[in-house]
């Protein structure tokens, strides 16, 4: 994993929480919850990509 892939996922959080805190700030707390959820999801898709690549190399690694 490289740090490039780290900084995705802080950069994706800090817009996300800016964007939660501004919708919040404004009194739609709805559009705030449902954009903090859609970046949770956009985070957890680009880790399973990962944890997906990591089984494939291990699995070429051992010849399964």
């Amino acid at each position: 994993m490289n740090v490039d892939f780290i900084f995705k996922i802080a950069a994706i959080g800090i817009i996300v929480a800016v964007l939660s805190l501004v919708l919040s700030r404004s009194g739609r707390e709805e559009q705030a919850m449902m954009t903090t959820l859609s970046g949770l999801i956009v985070v957890l898709l680009m880790l399973v990509q990962k944890i997906a690549d990591l089984f494939h190399t291990i699995e070429t690694l051992f010849g399964f």
